[in-house]
């Protein structure tokens, strides 16, 4: 080994100690005639002294050295309590320059305001930024521990292929050419949704994996277009075994990395509750300001805007005494949400109703109207009306946005529950129905002999966790039953042909016994990124690349040429079309 320790291990037990170290100089500081440096490795970060002598006068920011010399206790009054190393210093005798830095894009140590583009185009020097390094770890001790418990459970790590024919999962495959077979396609997976129920069917009763997800989707904040899930399939359970399981395993996570004790078991929350509350299948409840249904309250107003099948309302505490402008910016803010605006009522203080709205009120609207919306004086009370799932969509979304605009999230706190009871179906916009999860996610058992009759009431066998307003994993109980799998098919319009063509290889399998199972995957970038505290899953993903699916490191995705295209086959016709 290059050196005898790492500099973050040093402590006041090892004065009086010859030591090497090797690492990057982090800091330098020059205090007449002795030369600080702070030398960082893996471990972190210890202070070294150069003598004027010493040939010190040539290191530079992020220079990879060795380092000779002695370790001794800092002088009184010289200690840095804020680091373990800070009661301790080495006195150098021999430094060697490994290899020289050139100019950096940006400041390692105490880099803020640097632009994320230069981060991931630059992304090993971000790496060596101590959050990020830390992000770095705090998702690898996670993934052991994730390893751990589905061990002690009894489960069978089996690995899916990349490779595979496409499927339609919600989003568009990325596609890649077959070279020896040109004009066909490999797909790369969006999940092993169909690969694990096949390994259910093959008796392996209990598979996870750390699962390489691929989907093109359009452009948002915090996408990526590869991704890791934790996927898990089980054979003879039901939704509470799933549920029991995944609290065991995010519970040993949080426990093991930050020292929370999951309140098992975690509450749970029909979809409906949810989004007649918070307007949202992912609530957030680390605070309060519950949507209000009006509809009742104004059955018989002459406001036209109100006259709607749905009207809901949601309080902003102090909301009364935000600006015109404040107020016209949340009209702003909904337009860019699709909405018209966002109608509102201000609360005097004197309790008498204000703004655009009260003025189309009756008497006895504008009497009950701040008691009903559980309004105080100096609140502003936002409505919605129209569809229920538009109106209540906005609702949730202003919510969280009074949420972050008033403080009223506790930062410090964690909220996990788990989202049941989701509609198997959604109307497709085109006269028909989608699936809201997949196709071979099953019904709630009453529902099992006929969701084909009331498949906008039909309820699924299904679940989502969410922590602090975020979904971090789901799942559901499958269909295993060929003629219940069938009339799926029927309510989403797909025809056996069409079924047998986009999912043959499944139906194929189901036709041998498939014993009932079911499963849950988690978002492992979202639940690593919650446990480090970042603000995106690039934070805990070693290349990520922008919203924009743009790599700065490596220029991906790049054109290719005349000749890689023809060798590929990109625009050859499969030969039974030729």
């Amino acid at each position: 080994m290059i050196r005898t320790h790492e500099a973050g291990s040093l402590r006041k037990e090892h004065a009086g100690q010859q030591v090497t170290l090797a690492g990057w100089v982090a800091r330098r500081r020059d205090h007449g005639g002795v030369v600080f440096i702070d030398l960082r490795d893996a471990s972190g970060s210890c202070q070294v002294v150069f003598r004027e002598e010493d040939d010190a006068h040539g290191l530079r920011a992020e220079y990879c050295v060795k380092v000779v010399g002695q370790v001794r206790v800092r002088p009184e009054g010289n200690e840095n309590p804020e680091l373990p190393t800070g009661a301790i210093e080495v006195v150098a005798s021999e430094v060697e320059v490994l290899s020289e830095a050139a100019p950096l894009p940006f400041p390692i140590e105490g880099g803020t305001g640097v632009s994320e583009e230069a981060r991931l185009k630059y992304r090993y020097l971000d790496i060596r930024r101590q959050q990020v390094a830390q992000a770095m770890r705090a998702r690898s001790k996670a993934t052991y521990l994730a390893h751990e418990v589905m061990n002690e459970h009894g489960f069978v790590y089996i690995e899916t292929p990349t490779l595979t024919r496409s499927t339609p999962e919600g989003a568009r495959d990325f596609l890649v050419p077959v070279r020896l077979q040109p004009g066909n396609w490999y797909a790369l997976p969006q999940s092993p949704q169909l690969f694990k129920q096949l390994l259910m069917v093959g008796g392996m009763e209990r598979y996870y994996q750390l699962a390489r997800c691929f989907r093109d989707e359009d452009l948002r904040a915090d996408r990526q277009p590869e991704f890791t899930q934790i996927d898990v399939e089980m054979s003879f359970v039901d939704q509470d075994d799933v549920i029991a399981l995944g609290e065991a395993l995010i519970g040993r996570v949080w426990k093991e990395t930050i020292g929370y004790e999951l309140p098992t078991p975690l509450p749970r929350m029909t979809y409906a509750d949810a989004m007649s509350r918070f307007g949202s299948d992912k609530p957030d409840l680390r605070f309060g300001q519950e949507l209000v249904e009006m509809t009742e309250f104004f059955a018989e107003t002459t406001f036209r805007v109100f006259q709607a099948p749905y009207v809901g309302a949601v309080v902003m505490p102090g909301g009364a005494s935000q600006t015109r402008k404040e107020l016209d910016g949340w009209q702003e803010w909904a337009k860019s949400r699709g909405a018209k605006g966002l109608a509102y009522v201000l609360v005097g203080e004197d309790g008498t109703l204000g703004g655009p709205v009260a003025k189309n009120l009756s008497e006895t609207e504008t009497a009950g109207l701040a008691a009903k919306a559980g309004a105080a004086p100096g609140d502003a009370i936002f409505f919605a009306a129209g569809t229920a799932a538009a109106s209540r969509d906005l609702l949730g979304a202003a919510r969280l946005e009074i949420g972050r605009r008033c403080g009223l999230i506790d930062e410090s706190a964690w909220s996990f529950l788990w989202v049941v009871d989701a509609p198997m179906f959604e109307e497709d916009g085109e006269g028909g129905w989608t699936a809201v999860h997949h196709p071979f996610t099953g019904p709630k058992p009453e529902w099992a002999d006929n969701f084909q009759d009331h498949p906008g009431e039909a309820l699924a066998y299904a679940y989502d966790m969410v922590c602090n307003g975020m979904e971090i994993g789901g799942g559901s109980i499958r269909i295993h039953r060929a003629e219940m799998q069938q009339r799926v098919f029927d309510v989403l319009g797909i025809s056996k042909e069409e079924a047998e063509s986009k999912f043959g290889f499944l139906l194929e399998a189901f036709k041998y016994g498939p014993p009932p199972h079911g499963g849950i995957a988690y978002g492992w970038d979202r639940v690593c990124m919650l446990l480090s505290g970042g603000d995106s899953i690039r934070d805990v993903i070693a290349f990520p690349k922008t919203a924009s699916g743009f790599d700065p490191l490596t220029g991906a995705p790049t054109p290719i040429t005349v000749e890689q295209r023809k060798e590929a086959g990109v625009d050859a016709k499969p030969k039974a079309d030729a």
